[in-house]
């Protein structure tokens, strides 16, 4: 699962780009403007950002120039346009996009080319040289979790429903079985990781949605689409 900075100044293209990702088990930022995706950029390094080029305070060559500037463009960043030109797309590349996405965007142009993009290291246009490791790891769940899970004793297991994994068996990650399919595997694990802040958090959504860095309302969608319970806690107090 990635976190992807989607940063255009249409609601619209905003909503359709989030739930498309969203659904694709990606956790979404949005941005209408360069003020807000600044903002977010200094929270926290997205792993991938989807960038519109033409916005109402800075267009989006500009902000890329100034992240580039400031030695902040070291995540692979996208843009997006209805009307751009040849010679914008060609600056952007320049300055350190790794890719460019013509509007309309079409869904599996969009998936083909996040997928690519998260699975290349960027090389910033100032150094071109990459410190930090690639985002195609940081797509992989299994790789950016807190290794709890990653085998020994079951600590992060809340729930304890699931069978434990065999011992000494390397087809398992903890009591995930390797030998399935990727998004079953992701799905299984994020219940177990969702599972596990629910227990520790008291079901508060409140402290949950900031331990998990998800928002609010796309921490109730995962948990609906994982089948994870949320009543339990008004259930049990009853």
């Amino acid at each position: 699962m990635a976190r992807i900075l989607v940063v255009d100044d249409e609601i619209g293209i905003r909503e359709l780009l989030s739930e498309i990702l969203y659904d694709e088990g990606h956790t979404v930022e949005l941005a209408e403007n360069a003020a807000q995706a600044r903002e977010s950029r200094l929270r926290q390094r997205p792993d991938l950002v989807l960038l519109d080029i033409w916005m109402p305070d800075t267009d989006g060559v500009s902000l890329l120039k100034e992240w580039s500037g400031q030695g902040l463009l070291n995540m692979p960043v996208i843009m997006m346009s209805g009307h751009a030109t040849v010679d914008t797309a060609v600056e952007a590349t320049r300055i350190g996009a790794v890719d460019f996405l013509e509007k309309p965007i079409t869904l599996q142009k969009l998936l083909k080319t996040v997928a690519a993009g998260l699975a290349r290291p960027v090389i910033p246009a100032s150094m071109r040289s990459r410190t930090e490791r690639p985002a195609a790891l940081a797509a992989d769940p299994v790789f950016t979790q807190p290794p709890p899970l990653a085998g020994g004793p079951a600590v992060a297991q809340p729930m304890g429903t699931a069978p434990s994994a065999p011992p000494h068996d390397d087809s398992y990650l903890g009591r995930i079985s390797l030998n399935q399919p990727l998004r079953e595997a992701r799905d299984e694990f994020e219940r177990i990781y969702f599972e596990y802040h629910l227990l520790h958090e008291n079901h508060s959504m409140t402290r949950v949605s900031e331990r998990t860095g998800l928002e609010r309302t796309h921490l109730y969608r995962k948990l609906k689409q994982l089948g994870i319970d949320t009543s339990r806690k008004k259930s049990s107090s009853a």
